[in-house]
């Protein structure tokens, strides 16, 4: 019953978390706001995870654990919820664009008119500035995913040590296996959830989507981000009502049916509670934390940890913008994507991985050796993805002049050429439309069309000078495709990353064990505890930030507000962002074998807490006092040396 209870937390937790990653992209452009900032308000839910996980990991196994994660399901609710409210809050979104919806189109004033003066140039009004103050609501965002991070803190060091407490050795690496799987399952179905959100307009139901001039494709379009919150924030609270009815302990797996084992099971338990009122419940905290940094193989897995985290969380959150700025697709279309090919492959990993400890009973060693090469294979694949790339978007004044030659380098003074000099156009508004010739231009009066036929998104521009076609010169409102063979490079990369995905996870369970199998029994709540707040510290809080600073980096035009000021980016250069996107977490991943091998090479050397001498056979988990009873238990639950070995190992 806990198995399936931690099993539905961490489906819930990882929705969430998957759902929030998803929804940066448009969270972005709601608010207007840098994709560094977004990195921040996505690393905020480390800073709430990290303000507790260390005292939880610790006292946590002194208290009621499946309480302390039913509480902790709740208050991530309570965050989701927060996340949800700005929609409530403000007012409709209103994106940039010279086509006005609801004015008087047959006007043409956002045409190109030799001598005209147009309509839709910045305010300068102060009451008109003042409105976009609506975009500091992306503060109730942060502090719900803060206090998202306080709830989520207690599920997994305390489940996991639940299980490692009561359930056999050799089971261990298959449950884990399979709440891991949960943490899978979890992310498909926030994916899926967040890809059906991004194509539902923001304002749905209260604005006509016929009167729309963009699609899901186009860097304005807001999705209905906030109705994904209110869905996870239901789904976080049910999940935590069967942990009210757990109890604190269960029997040790496998030894319930012996009378005598569970006598001295309570006879120990008495004495550790009359121990607990004595010396206080905090009297092995330091020890234990000396322990653990004193601890060379622990401290080596924290820093491979760390150092993987940072080139993980980087790709894993700015994948979607990856997938649209690279090969042209909609945010709707890359999560579904996302979903359906990265998902199932982990999830399929994480059982295999266990299967296989469990099967063929793998030591800790053998682990370590599986985890690390398996891991290094995947790296070697991951540098096929640089050849599967596609070309800038052309636009006409950005990324290439107009005469349809590319350009290195955005200059603002290029936007402007002999064809749409003359037609008084803004030069910082982006409304792009495609022209016939194939190459897109950041405005229909940019690229010289004096004429227009339909409305919303089936407006056709016509008689545009700056188009160069032996025909009628027409346009059409959004981008460009990218066209066959860029489509073709996605299916390429989508295939790539499935199997890379696949083969790193199933190294997941064996490089688990490891960390879980280096540190002592009593330790090891506290150890993984540890391990995730320096997970937190210098992986989960600062990546998204720098690495959202460097996407920012490649911006090739901001969009713009009311006011004249900066908001979101509306196109990258796309080869730049490539070599980011990819090039720094293999960098970074690099660096991290060398630790891996380091620790490869102790192992040889040293006995792991648990282990036989002779046969590095894991024993059960129990605490050696020394005393004859307390030896006589131990080699009854081990069933490995008889009475005499026993305590010659000992």
């Amino acid at each position: 019953m806990f198995l399936l209870a931690i099993t539905c937390a961490f489906v819930s937790k990882t929705l969430s978390g998957s759902y929030m990653n998803s929804m940066l992209t448009q969270i972005e452009r709601q608010f207007n706001i840098p994709t560094s900032l977004v990195g921040f308000i996505n690393g905020s839910f480390e800073i709430g995870n990290l303000l507790l996980i260390i005292f939880v990991s610790y006292f946590g196994t002194k208290l009621h654990r499946p309480i302390l994660i039913g509480v902790g399901c709740v208050v991530m609710g309570l965050g989701c919820f927060l996340q949800s409210l700005p929609h409530f809050l403000m007012g409709r979104y209103e994106y940039e664009s010279t086509v006005s919806v609801s004015g008087n189109l047959s006007s043409n004033s956002f045409l190109c008119m030799e001598n005209g003066t147009q309509t839709f140039r910045p305010t300068e009004d102060p009451s008109e500035c003042v409105k976009e103050v609506k975009s500091l609501m992306w503060i109730y965002v942060l502090v719900g995913n803060i206090i998202r991070g306080i709830g989520e803190t207690p599920i997994m060091p305390l489940g996991i040590s639940y299980i490692e407490d009561f359930a056999k050795s050799e089971n261990s690496p298959l449950y884990i296996g399979f709440v891991e799987t949960g943490a899978i399952i979890g992310p498909l179905i926030g994916l899926l959830l967040a890809s059906f959100c991004a194509n539902v307009y923001v304002d749905t139901g209260s604005v006509n989507t016929d009167d729309l001039t963009i699609t899901p494709t186009d860097t304005r379009w807001v999705g209905a981000w906030w109705f994904g919150f209110l869905i996870c924030a239901g789904v976080n609270v049910l999940t935590a009502i069967p942990f009210f009815f757990l109890p604190k302990t269960l029997p040790k797996e496998g030894l319930k049916n012996n009378a005598d084992i569970i006598k001295n099971d309570k006879e120990e338990k008495q004495r550790e509670a009359v121990k607990k009122e004595k010396d206080g419940i905090t009297k092995d905290f330091l020890p234990f934390m000396k322990s653990l940094l004193c601890n060379p193989i622990y401290m080596l897995f924290i820093l491979i940890s760390i150092v993987q985290f940072n080139a993980f969380v980087n790709m894993f959150t700015f994948m979607p913008k990856y997938l649209e700025q690279q090969y042209g697709k909609s945010a709707s279309e890359a999560i579904f994507l996302i979903g359906i090919y990265n998902l199932p492959p982990i999830c399929i990993g994480y059982i295999a991985g266990g299967l296989i400890m469990k099967k063929f009973k793998i030591t800790v060693k053998q682990a370590a050796h599986i985890g690390c090469w398996l891991s290094l294979i995947e790296y070697l694949l991951h540098f096929l993805c640089f050849l599967m790339i596609c070309d800038n978007t052309s636009v006409a004044g950005i990324t290439t002049t107009y005469k349809g030659i590319q350009q290195d380098l955005y200059v603002e003074n290029t936007i402007l050429a002999d064809c749409n000099k003359d037609c008084n156009c803004p030069i910082k508004m982006w409304d792009p439309v495609c022209g016939n010739n194939g190459v897109s231009y950041m405005s229909a009066c940019l690229a010289g069309c004096e004429t227009s036929v339909g409305t919303g998104i089936n407006m056709v521009f016509q008689n545009c000078s700056c188009i160069q076609t032996s025909g009628n010169s027409s346009a059409v409102l959004g981008l460009c495709d990218k066209g066959y063979d860029c489509s073709m490079m996605l299916q390429y990369f989508l295939i790539l990353s499935a199997i890379g995905s696949f083969i790193y996870s199933l190294s997941a369970i064996p490089g688990y064990m490891v960390l879980l199998r280096c540190i002592k029994p009593e330790e090891k709540s506290l150890g993984v505890g540890l391990h995730t707040f320096c997970t937190r510290v210098f992986a989960g809080i600062p990546a998204p930030i720098y690495f959202g600073a460097l996407v920012d980096s490649t911006c090739l035009h901001w969009g713009m507000l009311k006011c004249g000021e900066s908001g979101a980016c509306r196109i990258y250069d796309s080869t730049n962002f490539r070599y980011i996107y990819l090039g720094l977490p293999a960098a970074l991943r690099g660096t991290s074998y060398i630790p891996a091998f380091l620790i490869l090479i102790m192992l040889k050397k040293r006995l792991l807490p648990g282990e036989n001498v002779s046969s590095g056979t894991v024993l059960i988990e129990a605490k050696v006092t020394g005393k004859e009873n307390d030896c006589k238990d131990m080699h009854q639950n081990s069933k490995v040396l008889n009475d005499g070995e026993l305590k010659t190992k000992l």
